[in-house]
């Protein structure tokens, strides 16, 4: 194994960040602007539900389930956005959820792939395996 000195770093902001956008999450529709027509409950529980499916991993430290919460985040960040455009009263709360998806997003890769280093996996190149496969279709005609 490999010293990695940015590891220590990254998986406190994943973890941090992740655990911040949970709580914002909460807060946000559970307190500060629970919906007028629908069950705040089951609002604050939908968009919560998502972002529990990795928190176990998360909590853990595994890297591949830091990268893929990632495609769970693009949730929020593309809501963080629609409610940038559609929503002038409410603005505020989907720049924060922009700003916490985000640095969330970036700190799993660089966990993911700082843990990846220290465990020893390692992806193939691209054009390394376009050769590999190349040959074995040649041998096969």
């Amino acid at each position: 194994m490999t010293d990695i000195p940015s590891l220590p770093r990254t998986r406190y902001l994943a973890l941090t960040s992740y655990l911040m956008l949970l709580t914002w999450v909460v807060i946000w529709h559970a307190f500060i602007s629970p919906h007028k027509d629908i069950n705040f409950i089951g609002i604050t529980l939908g968009w919560s539900i998502p972002l529990l499916l990795p928190l176990l991993g998360i909590l853990k430290g595994k890297p591949y389930t830091h990268a893929w919460a990632n495609f769970i985040l693009m949730f929020y960040f593309l809501h963080s956005l629609t409610i940038l455009y559609i929503d002038e009263g409410e603005r505020w709360l989907g720049a924060v959820e922009l700003v916490l998806t985000s640095l969330s997003f970036v700190a799993n890769i660089l966990y993911a792939r700082d843990k990846g280093k220290e465990l020893g996996l390692k992806l193939t190149r691209l054009s390394v395996v376009e050769k590999q496969e190349k040959a074995r279709f040649e041998e096969k005609h």
